[in-house]
């Protein structure tokens, strides 16, 4: 994947970071750090992008984020919940204003029932409170994995503006 495609969007969020005084971090599970890797691509990033945190086994979940293995195991790992606690993961972990978290089933197996190839759970937010969204995505391994980056920097510029 070639990370120049998200330029424009990672330069928009930067400028909006900026503005707010705003730093942000992530937490990637089946986009492995493609995240981090499209925010970190723009030169200047060093100004408002704090770390990433790729926790793509369970067990990285629950010893870097502090997502209750009890939650893994009563949610799926790929569900709102675990989204939702992999987000409150990082705003305890990392001095930033915003984070955000994905994980999901890029494929071509990993699915179960009712989570099919191309689910993927987006969670966002701040301290002042966190949203989610369930994505159904279409496509390869490669093409929900992008089009899951595509979709978390949207949200975070969204949720990073005044």
């Amino acid at each position: 994947m070639a990370l120049v495609k998200f330029e424009a969007a990672v330069t928009a969020l930067g400028d909006a970071l900026r503005t707010r005084g705003w730093r942000i971090a992530c937490a990637e599970s089946c986009t492995g750090g493609l995240i981090a890797a499209a925010c970190t691509a723009v030169a200047g990033s060093s100004d408002w992008f704090e770390r990433g945190f790729v926790t793509y086994s369970n067990e990285a979940k629950t010893d870097l984020l502090g997502v209750p293995a009890a939650l893994i195991a009563a949610e799926g790992a790929v569900s709102e919940a675990v989204a939702r606690a992999m987000v409150a993961g990082v705003l305890a972990r990392a001095p930033v204003q915003l984070a955000a978290a994905v994980t999901g089933i890029a494929g071509p197996g990993g699915a179960v029932p009712g989570k099919p190839v191309g689910t993927v759970w987006l969670a966002w937010g701040t301290a002042a409170g966190v949203q989610a969204e369930r994505l159904q995505l279409d496509g390869d391994r490669g093409a929900v994995r992008e089009a899951s980056v595509s979709a978390a920097l949207a949200r975070l510029d969204e949720a990073a503006r005044p």
